[in-house]
């Protein structure tokens, strides 16, 4: 059975078609990359999974479950999305900020519980935040600040985790943090589905691909299979070589 199925998907603006016709599953308990050139239709698949988008045709069944059908509440207890320029609130501070990671699971007038306050905490642990917990999150480092939003969604608890370009702006060290982040959240029983543009870092640190060119599916299956030279010429006009990630093992593009 799949854990995330999209069928017959059409999903565009005003007049513009983005998405035509796309089916797709996904497996529960992997890390996969939707990878692709600008504008091939990957964010707006990522906003129409989790619900930001109504498609024009098609669904998107979560568990055999449309999720354009599902409560608000009851889907924000099983998914979670890190949208690609998160508002930074006003005056909040880190702790509060994660903290509203809990609203799903509170009644909408409460507060949070002892138990809450815990779960808060081990996110800002988990995230290496407790010792700014207390800091306005609009003082910290774009690293650290991405890592708010992480620590937040950790305290959602929700088995599927939507990321929309998360290491965009950020240094490469940044960069290499975040992805080891999301691989011990997948580690932790999470299924992650991302936006990366870097595809060496989509092959590293994830276990499928899916390749998307003018809202068409190219490929999806692990790196190893799909990632070729053929599929770099064909979906980014690029030659390239593929080469063996000396120290990961996995495939990595070297561009001619």
């Amino acid at each position: 059975m799949s854990y995330l199925t999209i069928e017959a998907l059409e999903v565009g603006y005003g007049e513009v078609s983005i998405i035509d016709g796309l089916n797709l599953q996904l497996a529960q308990g992997k890390i996969t990359a939707l990878i692709g050139p600008n504008g091939c239709g990957k964010s707006t698949l990522l906003k129409t999974i989790a619900r930001i988008i109504e498609p024009r045709a098609g669904r998107v069944c979560l568990q055999q479950q449309n999720v354009h059908e599902m409560d608000s509440r009851a889907l924000a207890r099983q998914m979670a999305l890190l949208p690609q320029a998160p508002v930074t609130p006003e005056g909040v501070s880190v702790r509060e900020l994660v903290g509203y990671g809990r609203a799903p699971w509170i009644s909408r007038w409460g507060q949070l519980s002892e138990a809450d306050h815990q779960i808060v905490t081990e996110a800002l642990t988990e995230t290496h935040l407790l010792s700014l917990a207390d800091s306005p999150v609009t003082d910290l480092s774009g690293g650290q600040r991405q890592r708010a939003w992480i620590a937040m969604i950790l305290a959602q608890q929700t088995e599927l985790v939507l990321l929309d370009e998360p290491t965009t702006w950020l240094d490469i060290a940044h960069q290499v943090e975040l992805l080891t982040l999301l691989r011990k959240l997948n580690e932790v029983g999470k299924t992650v589905v991302v936006v990366l543009h870097d595809l060496n870092q989509a092959c590293r640190y994830c276990d499928d691909l899916v390749v998307l060119r003018d809202g068409q599916l190219q490929a999806h299956g692990r790196p190893e299979a799909v990632f070729t030279q053929d599929l770099i010429h064909n979906v980014f006009d690029l030659s390239a070589q593929i080469d063996v990630d000396p120290v990961s093992g996995t495939p990595i593009c070297v561009p001619l």
